[in-house]
């Protein structure tokens, strides 16, 4: 089963005032002092917010507007500017919330970011993308699938759509049985490899449509009679953008948390960091944060927080520093 990000309170929908309990009211007084008066209290509100888990960021935000009558996230785009500014807004909405504002952002200005669209809408659950698209619609009233074919194309508009449609199959044995898996290896084969050109639709359907526990198998056999896994195949017959999703989709599926670290690691390449991937994908993934820490430490040598502390600064820095000390075990 894919990686879920969201807290029990989301699948329940029981987002009403009566869900939240006395407990969280401490949090928001916290955080209404940090920002009342003259000036910003930017480090209470790395203590208070950092260390929320998921389910407490839902009822956090819902009591701060019930109390207040404020969101809290547009108290805080008010109060707090820059990376900084943008992960606290971040953590101040429900996670499904954040990550309709991600692939809003992702769209915005000049050229459109590509790599924060397919970590957000690939290698989910079915649940999750279905939640994900009625909760873009009611923000926004614009259904997730136009907004998004109005700013991709070609291959890779092609594997988002298949993304969006949730259409993951639940692992069977009676039908997920060895004579499948043959099929599947010599099907991708044929529409990769073996052919000339590259049948992607036919890929992305394979990835999309298959369990983890199937795909693992295909891999296996594919490695077997090819002498190369999926992974090089794909890497071997695309390009670009298209190659980075398609590798990224069937990395969550067979290797979650050392695909969620590459994408970390890719944030941080080159010159300069990108600030907005590196944000989104430390705060989608909090609650699977001890295993994505152990898997960047085997791929790079180096824990999170030291890169974190070579590559920002700051109370941005203090901030994701917090987030990730605080879910480290």
């Amino acid at each position: 089963m894919p990686l879920e990000l969201y807290p029990s309170i989301i699948y329940q929908g029981d987002l009403s005032p009566d869900a939240v309990g006395d407990d969280i009211n401490e949090k928001v007084e916290g955080i209404y002092q940090a920002c009342k008066g003259f000036g910003t209290d930017e480090l209470r509100l790395i203590k208070v917010l950092a260390v929320l888990s998921p389910e407490d960021r839902c009822k956090v935000s819902l009591r701060y507007n019930e109390v207040h009558g404020k969101a809290l996230k547009d108290v805080l785009k008010r109060e707090c500017r820059g990376d900084f500014g943008q992960a606290l807004q971040f953590l101040a909405v429900p996670p499904d919330v954040a990550e309709c504002d991600m692939i809003k952002k992702a769209c915005k200005g000049v050229g459109t970011d590509e790599t924060l669209i397919y970590s957000v809408v690939g290698g989910r659950s079915n649940r999750e993308i279905e939640i994900l698209k009625k909760q873009f619609f009611n923000i926004y009233e614009k259904d997730l699938g136009r907004q998004l074919d109005s700013e991709l194309s070609g291959n890779f508009e092609k594997m988002v759509f298949y993304c969006l449609q949730g259409m993951e199959e639940k692992y069977d044995p009676d039908y997920h049985t060895d004579d499948k898996v043959s099929d599947d290896v010599a099907t991708f084969y044929k529409m990769g490899q073996g052919k000339f050109g590259t049948d992607e639709g036919g890929l992305f359907k394979i990835i999309c449509t298959s369990p983890a526990e199937h795909l693992k198998n295909v891999n296996q056999k594919y490695a077997d009679k090819h002498d190369v896994t999926l992974f090089k195949a794909i890497d071997d017959e695309m390009g670009g953008k298209t190659k980075d999703a398609t590798l990224y989709l069937l990395g969550m599926k067979l290797k979650p948390y050392e695909t969620v670290a590459k994408l970390i690691q890719k944030a941080c390449k080159g010159i300069g960091t990108n600030e907005l991937l590196l944000t989104c994908t430390i705060i989608r993934f909090q609650p699977h944060l001890p295993h994505v820490m152990a898997a960047y430490k085997e791929l790079t040598g180096k824990t999170l927080q030291e890169t974190l502390k070579k590559e920002i600064g700051g109370d941005y820095r203090r901030l994701l520093t917090e987030l990730v000390d605080a879910n480290s075990s």
